[in-house]
């Protein structure tokens, strides 16, 4: 019985120190580190928005958005920055470039100083990792190169990067081209089956269809069908990781403890599990074939072939990172060339002479042949309307990092596990560095190519991002986006439906909110 009490005031005592450890590490976390924090800060002139116990300045966000998702643009407004960054666009005015705020108990210092981003991005030496805080998104692209860091990045761009080279490009150009043209004869056929020889289409649901067939067929070999099931699996986790991008994170420390999980945790954790019996199934076809055909010189094939020479010699990919790369690919491939197209043929809608002017340089270069990649290299007015494109509508908004060590940024001093906002759509209207008219559409400011595109910030265009941390795939997206765009011209004439509304909305990537309808007509009866 004495023993039975002992071993009792033991377990009691045990307890307190656990409870006692976990409340002076919150304490810390919660109340001790935000203080100190955000006294640093503001000893070096960096204000913001004050901390708030645990929800730090979440909630603030939060409201700002819920208001700014009722707004509706006019047709010739670009400035959507009050549906999708409005917090941004507050606190700059409030604070200044740079400024702290919290992501929850996370101190985040905005950067939307150009000079001060570059610095970031421009760092070789992995001191700002990418850290998005979001399992979901996670889930979504799998700890492939967008997420990946240090020296798993570096395995992984090894492997990856030949698949992006000349040769691949013009291969999968030529995939463009095929699933393009097939996609064009529906529309003529629904063109010929309509009234007044036209036809209203919805062009984002159909530039989603060609991107998924183009990255199935370039990336895996698989057919539409199959690699479709995978991209529906991920637009549903899309939708996920964006509805709990701004949900409260628990402090680094006390990430460890099982604590229970949301709704939303569970329904991304079944659908990435689905997702991986997909791209397994995928890749077990690849390998049974492999006798008969090698493994492929696709992306699928370079890593397979990546993942045999880890076994005979040194480690490059498991299989689990191959599933990553393939989820990186499948929605990123897809996502950004897509959203490209889309954007181009609202911004071509509403600027008639733009889309002639395109027109006429395409028929000039390409005549009525299929585009190929020599041809549309020589497509500079198309080249400078993409551009153009990616600085009003780039479909990535923001991107973030976080500071591996204590480092000097610009004249400001940043701790270690700091998070930096990059606020990439504020950035691209910032009139200091593109002008006046920095919320017009003006593809004339690229004529002299990107680098010389503002006066006094060379390569402020961060639509791929840039330094070693750049997209592998902005070749590949543009490429496809020249070929697809040079086909259209070509066949088509085109003008917003009434039916349009603008409203862009920010999805992890910027999609419009209600689509895209067009008015289609064919150049050639």
């Amino acid at each position: 019985m004495q023993m039975d009490v002992s071993m009792g005031s033991v377990l009691a005592s045990l307890l307190v120190v656990l409870v006692s450890t976990l409340l002076i590490r919150a304490v810390v976390l919660l109340v001790w580190r935000p203080y100190a924090v955000t006294r640093w800060f503001r000893g070096q002139g960096v204000r913001g928005p004050g901390y708030k116990f645990f929800v730090g300045s979440l909630p603030v966000v939060k409201r700002m958005k819920a208001a700014g998702s009722e707004i509706v643009l006019d047709i010739g407004s670009h400035d959507y920055i009050p549906i999708v960054q409005p917090h941004y666009r507050k606190w700059v005015t409030n604070y200044g470039k740079t400024f702290l705020y919290w992501f929850g108990a996370v101190p985040t210092i905005c950067l939307a100083d150009v000079s001060l981003v570059k610095q970031v991005l421009a760092e070789r030496t992995g001191l700002f990792s990418k850290n998005y805080m979001n399992a979901n998104l996670e889930a979504l692209l799998g700890m492939g190169l967008i997420l990946a860091n240090g020296e798993d990045w570096k395995r992984h761009r090894k492997v990856v990067h030949p698949a992006f080279e000349l040769d691949k490009l013009k291969a999968m150009s030529a995939v463009m081209a095929a699933c393009a043209e097939k996609m064009m004869q529906q529309w003529q056929s629904q063109i010929r089956q309509g009234s007044n020889r036209q036809a209203e289409i919805e062009l984002s649901s159909e530039f989603t269809a060609l991107l998924s067939d183009v990255i199935a067929h370039t990336g895996f070999g698989s057919s539409y069908k199959e690699g479709n099931e995978v991209f529906v699996a991920l637009r549903k986790l899309q939708e996920l990781a964006f509805s709990t991008a701004h949900d409260i994170p628990v402090p680094g420390p006390l990430t460890n403890l099982k604590l229970p999980r949301s709704t939303s945790d569970l329904q991304a954790l079944k659908l990435d599990r689905k997702v991986k019996r997909m791209l397994m199934r995928i890749i077990q076809g690849r390998l049974a074939e492999k006798g008969a055909k090698g493994y492929g010189d696709d992306l699928l094939g370079l890593m397979l072939q990546a993942r045999a020479l880890e076994k005979e010699r040194h480690k490059m990919l498991t299989t689990q990172e191959i599933i990553d790369e393939c989820k990186t690919f499948f929605f990123a491939g897809q996502d950004t060339t897509s959203l490209l197209l889309t954007w181009t043929m609202f911004l071509l809608s509403t600027n008639p002479e733009w889309q002639q002017k395109l027109r006429d340089e395409v028929l000039r270069e390409c005549g009525d042949a299929v585009p190929t990649p020599d041809m549309v290299n020589k497509l500079k007015l198309v080249n400078m309307v993409l551009l153009e494109t990616l600085r009003l509508y780039n479909p990535v908004a923001y991107i973030r990092r976080a500071a591996g060590s204590d480092i000097q940024i610009g004249s400001i001093r940043v701790p270690k596990g700091t998070l930096l906002a990059i606020p990439i759509a504020l950035l691209h209207r910032d009139r200091d560095v593109w002008g006046h008219d920095a919320d017009e559409f003006n593809p004339m400011r690229f004529q002299n190519g990107v680098s010389k595109a503002t006066p006094n910030h060379p390569n402020a265009l961060l639509a791929f991002s840039q330094g070693p941390r750049a997209c592998i795939g902005q070749n590949f997206a543009m490429l496809q986006a020249r070929v697809a765009i040079a086909m259209i011209l070509q066949r088509f004439s085109f003008t917003l439906s009434p039916k349009y509304v603008h409203a862009p909305k920010e999805m992890i990537t910027l999609v419009p909110k209600f689509g895209l309808p067009v008015i289609l007509r064919n150049l050639h009866q």
